[in-house]
């Protein structure tokens, strides 16, 4: 099976990651055209538009005739212009595939992607995260992957002790919780607590996640679901906190097969306190929570696993 993922811009460089994974674990193959990069976390591009010669727009335009799989990220959709060619015209005796990331659009019109595929009797329907599906309710979630055999997503082993380092990488700021973190450091500095906050902000993705494997817990958000951040600092073997819904709690428990997560739940400002406070004051609770985090990611979360759904995912379209 050949699949093309397309999107405007690859979300948190999940579709990069799972033509990637698609790639080394499976038979098929799998690549990714994008027309934008934002921020400057400079994932890996495949077909990127902007960068294409002649060469590679002979390249796309066989790649879109070869295809057996639409897959079209967030917005995206047939009607996305790709430098030349439009998928529209190409898209007879192909599968096609909406997978939705959490695109603020999205999220601000709840109904309007649910009635536009209604109308075009579309029915292979992804969302990224359990939440979303309470805004599009025909689809199925697909967790997103980060290959935990990767020395990036491994845990440290020598890490300084002192201070406690708390990382916390917000795409945007206003959607992660971040100024109640903020008001909660503060609130421990003033206490005398020994900790140092690292505010990963716009850095590339390698930076990042060296940054994230040095600190010695993880801050997510309190959104009432997770983030790549989550998944990322888990595998990295950090103690991870997120405020997750009890929704998004039921969901990852029936996908994993295990009540036992290992995030560290807090939704709100109050409970994120009591949990920063507790691991910055007990050292073997912090190597616990740790080593939890990245047995989980091994054993109920690992690339493998979550490409098998994806593919049997794929095998019903």
């Amino acid at each position: 099976m050949n699949i093309l993922m397309i999107a405007v811009n690859d979300p948190a460089g999940t579709a990069i990651g799972f033509a990637d994974a698609i790639n080394r674990r499976t038979e098929h193959f799998c690549r990714v055209a994008t027309l934008e990069t934002r921020y400057n976390h400079n994932w890996r591009k495949d077909l990127h538009i902007p960068e294409l010669d002649r060469t590679g727009l002979i390249e796309l335009e066989e790649t879109l005739l070869s295809a057996d799989v639409f897959h079209f990220h967030m917005t995206a959709d047939e009607n996305l212009r790709l430098g030349p060619f439009l998928p529209k015209d190409f898209m007879n005796g192909k599968a096609l595939v909406h997978h939705h990331h959490g695109h603020p659009d999205f999220r601000d019109n709840p109904g309007k992607y649910s009635q536009k595929y209604d109308m075009l009797n579309r029915r292979n329907l992804l969302v990224s995260t359990p939440d979303l599906q309470h805004i599009l309710p025909e689809a199925r979630w697909q967790p997103n992957c980060v290959n935990e055999q990767d020395p990036a997503y491994q845990p440290l082993a020598d890490k300084p002790q002192t201070p406690i380092r708390i990382a916390h990488s917000p795409t945007r700021r206003d959607l992660k919780n971040t100024d109640d973190l903020l008001g909660v450091m503060q609130t421990l500095l003033a206490e005398g607590h020994s900790l140092e906050l690292d505010l990963i902000d716009d850095a590339p993705h390698c930076d990042c996640l060296e940054r994230k494997r040095r600190a010695h817990i993880s801050f997510d958000h309190m959104q009432g679901y997770y983030g790549m951040s989550s998944l990322e600092s888990l595998a990295q073997g950090v103690p991870t906190v997120a405020g997750l819904s009890d929704w998004c709690i039921g969901q990852m428990q029936e996908f994993t097969g295990t009540a036992d997560l290992p995030w560290l739940v807090a939704r709100n400002a109050k409970a994120l306190k009591d949990i920063l406070t507790h691991l910055s004051c007990d050292t073997d609770e912090r190597h616990k929570a740790g080593a939890h985090s990245r047995a989980f990611m091994e054993r109920y979360w690992n690339e493998e696993r979550v490409i098998g759904r994806l593919m049997e995912f794929y095998e019903t379209l």
